[in-house]
């Protein structure tokens, strides 16, 4: 009988009588480990003022375009890829281009059109091209190389504008193709240098060749650009 009353008593029942004197003092804390900010919440722009947010944005178009100018291996247009130089770069060629003579007595509005169009379906066409020779950048990121190196075309543009503010004479001629020339060899040199590391070492001629009639193109619009009366 005595073993099946100690077995009726609860187990822990020792338990309530023990207390813990005041002259132990406790100590401690609780630390709730807050993790370290990631390299997300850094750069977030979530917070950032719109001024700063155009600021940076600016500042990171200004410089692909130093890229451009001075073409090396670079992996910053490829890595920070936008299409806002491009587009920037297409409006304004496109404009300047615009208040070219026409056969048709419309004031030239089509050429606009035109330019926009030959541009953006052409940089579309040679991605594609990219991508089915085995290319290893993304769409946008060629979309967006072959759009910067539009800038020397551009540049062209200007000069020739200023160049037959003096006559188109033969000698106007003459400066113009050595400026389209050699934007046209820069523009392609250019984009070269930043998609030929993204291609087969056996097809990289079957890429190169339609980025050259792309800005031959170009150039041959450029070239013979002659203001409207």
């Amino acid at each position: 009988m005595a073993e099946v009353d100690e077995l009726s008593k609860p187990m822990f029942a020792g338990l309530s009588d023990v207390s813990i004197s005041g002259d132990i003092p406790v100590e401690g804390e609780i630390n709730v480990p807050v993790g370290t900010p990631s390299h997300d919440d850094e750069y977030s722009t979530l917070d950032e003022p719109v001024k700063d947010t155009i600021l940076r944005d600016l500042k990171a178009v200004g410089k692909k375009f130093v890229h451009v100018m001075y073409p090396k291996k670079s992996s910053t247009l490829l890595r920070d890829w936008d299409l806002w130089g491009p587009l920037l770069l297409c409006v304004t060629l496109a404009l300047m281009l615009q208040g070219g003579s026409v056969d048709s007595k419309e004031d030239g509005g089509p050429q606009f059109a035109e330019v926009f169009v030959i541009i953006w379906f052409g940089s579309v066409i040679i991605t594609l091209n990219s991508k089915l020779l085995g290319g290893t950048i993304s769409f946008f990121q060629s979309l967006c190389v072959l759009g910067y190196c539009i800038m020397p075309l551009t540049v062209a543009m200007v000069v020739c504008r200023l160049v037959l503010l003096g006559g188109s004479g033969m000698v106007s001629f003459i400066v113009r193709l050595i400026v389209v020339t050699a934007s046209f060899s820069w523009s392609t040199f250019a984009s070269t240098a930043f998609l030929a590391d993204s291609q087969p070492s056996n097809r990289k001629a079957l890429v190169v060749y339609p980025v050259f009639l792309f800005y031959f193109v170009i150039g041959w619009m450029i070239l013979t650009f002659s203001p409207s009366a």
